[in-house]
């Protein structure tokens, strides 16, 4: 397993726990982080024995975001950083074979906001918020926050969000539909891995299938999409495990699933 100056992953099972490791700076993104995040991505997605996995910070927050200490001189542009750093880890998350979890302790702040909400699932500590800080700095939302909260809340409230500031509170999160669930802060680790264990008991392929499908849905017309779900419910219908789940069903047992 790799070793990262920045992260760590543990593995449970079938389930992977990545978890950002710059708690002295509440985890905020310098050039470290940004490699070590990507790779450490990439690794768990490659991984066949994982099928979910789950994002988080380690101490008192998620992240606070870019580490607006660090010197990177006048040759790197932020263009160049958004889209050769940040965009490649937020892709390999959105676009990984099995679900993530973000698992959000304390603020998930500015492009921390873009990776908790990037996540297809979200579990909040009841003290945890997500804040868009970047009207305070003269900056704009960054690594898909527009795109996430456009989607979620609507225009209307997601311009809200981003220009007042506001530390939006795990409750609130909930009830705007930014997260799934909230647990009290000493029991967000071990309720988010029940969750994911128990999203890893069911089929791989339908785990996978059912996010690529919903991630096509997000920018295709109705038409587009009836077409995209008959192609991947072909491949679903053809694969071993949708005759293990048919034979398990009817011999009244739990299904043991290959992800083939």
């Amino acid at each position: 397993m790799s070793q990262f100056e920045t992260v760590t992953i543990a593995r449970q099972g079938h389930v992977a726990i990545v978890s950002m490791n710059r708690p002295e700076v509440l985890n905020a993104f310098n050039t470290a982080l940004r490699r070590d995040l990507l790779l450490a991505v990439n690794e768990v997605n490659e991984d066949e024995n994982i099928r979910v996995a789950i994002l988080i910070g380690e101490g008192r927050a998620f992240s606070a975001g870019a580490d607006l200490g660090e010197n990177l001189g006048p040759e790197v542009t932020v263009v160049d950083q958004l889209n050769k750093e940040y965009k490649p880890a937020l892709m390999a998350i959105s676009n990984a074979p099995m679900p993530w979890i973000s698992a959000v302790n304390g603020a998930a702040a500015g492009i921390g906001s873009a990776f908790a909400m990037n996540c297809d699932l979200t579990v909040m500590a009841e003290d945890a918020c997500l804040y868009q800080a970047f009207a305070g700095i003269g900056l704009i939302p960054d690594g898909g926050a527009t795109w996430h909260l456009a989607r979620t809340l609507g225009r209307k409230r997601a311009y809200e969000m981003m220009v007042s500031g506001e530390k939006v509170s795990a409750q609130k999160c909930l009830e705007l539909g930014l997260c799934n669930r909230v647990a009290a802060p000493q029991n967000l680790l071990s309720e988010t891995l029940a969750w994911a264990e128990e999203l890893a008991a069911k089929a791989p392929l339908s785990l996978r299938y059912t996010k690529q499908a919903l991630n096509e849905a997000m920018g295709s017309t109705m038409e587009d999409t009836i077409s995209g779900e008959a192609n991947l419910q072909l491949r679903c219908v053809a694969s071993a495990d949708a005759a293990e789940g048919v034979t398990a069903f009817m011999q009244k047992r739990a299904p043991q699933w290959k992800g083939c």
